[in-house]
C-alpha cells in the first residue's frame, strides 16, 4: 500500500509539474503576443524629428505650431489649403517652427486598410533621407490625396508623388518606402489627450480649436 501511495503522490506530482509547464508556456505565449500587438515598431530618428515623432520644420524657439494629422483625412487637406500658406510663411520667417505629428486614425479607411500609416511612413522616410524637400513631400501628399473608401495611392504612387515633388528618391528611400519601415510607429501614435480627431492643432503647448480661419487659429496664438 505504502508503495502504492508512493506511485500515486509520485503520478500527482509529475501530473501538476506538467501543468504548470504548460500554463508557464501559455503566459509566455500571450505575453510575446501582448508585446507584439503593441509593439510601436521602428522609432524614426533624424536631426529633424523629435522623441514622439513629430517632424520639425523651422527652428523658432519663440512659437511651435504642432499639427496631428492624418493624410488621408479631408479635413486636414482642407486644413492645409486654408492655413497651411500662413504657417509656411511664419516657418520661412522664422517666427515659428512647425511640429508635424503623423497619427493614422483613418487607416481602416482604405480598402485593403493601411494607407493613413504607409503614407505617414513614407513622410518619415523622406523627412530623414532629404529633409530639404520633406515640406513640399507633405503639401503633395495632400495635393494627390485619394478619397476614403478607396485602396489609397500605391507605393509606387506615393514613390512618383515625391520624385514630383522634388524628393531625391535614393534607392535606399525607395526600398524604405516600399517597405513601410515607419508604419507601425505611425500606427502606434496617439492624438494629445482631449483630441477626438484631425486636424488636432496645438501652438505653444495650448489646443487651439480649428475654424478653418489662419486669422483665428493660428496668428492670435503666437507670441
Amino acid at each position: 500500500m505504502a508503495a502504492a501511495k508512493g506511485r500515486t503522490n509520485g503520478f500527482a506530482i509529475g501530473v501538476t509539474a506538467a501543468v504548470v509547464a504548460v500554463l508557464i508556456v501559455l503566459v509566455g505565449v500571450v505575453v510575446f503576443l501582448n508585446n507584439k500587438a503593441t509593439d510601436p515598431g521602428e522609432k524614426p530618428v533624424g536631426s529633424h524629428i523629435t522623441d514622439t515623432g513629430g517632424i520639425v520644420f523651422g527652428d523658432s524657439k519663440t512659437n511651435t505650431v504642432t499639427t496631428y494629422v492624418d493624410f488621408l483625412c479631408p479635413i486636414c487637406n482642407q486644413f492645409e489649403q486654408s492655413e497651411g500658406d500662413t504657417i509656411k510663411q511664419q516657418v520661412d520667417s522664422g517666427k515659428s517652427a512647425l511640429q508635424v505629428q503623423p497619427v493614422s486614425i483613418l487607416d481602416s479607411r482604405t480598402s485593403p486598410a493601411g494607407y493613413s500609416s504607409r503614407a505617414a511612413s513614407a513622410m518619415y522616410s523622406v523627412a530623414i533621407h532629404d529633409y530639404k524637400n520633406a515640406y513640399a513631400f507633405m503639401q503633395a501628399l495632400y495635393a494627390g490625396q485619394p478619397q476614403e473608401g478607396s485602396a489609397g495611392l500605391t507605393d509606387d504612387q506615393i514613390i512618383d508623388i515625391a520624385k514630383q515633388a522634388g524628393v531625391n528618391v535614393t534607392s535606399d528611400l525607395e526600398k524604405e518606402i516600399k517597405a513601410h519601415k515607419y508604419q507601425k510607429w505611425a500606427q502606434a501614435a496617439q492624438l494629445p489627450q482631449g483630441a477626438s480627431g484631425t486636424p488636432t492643432l496645438v501652438i505653444n503647448g495650448k489646443q487651439i480649436p480649428v475654424t478653418m480661419n489662419p486669422n483665428a487659429d493660428i496668428l492670435p496664438h503666437l507670441k
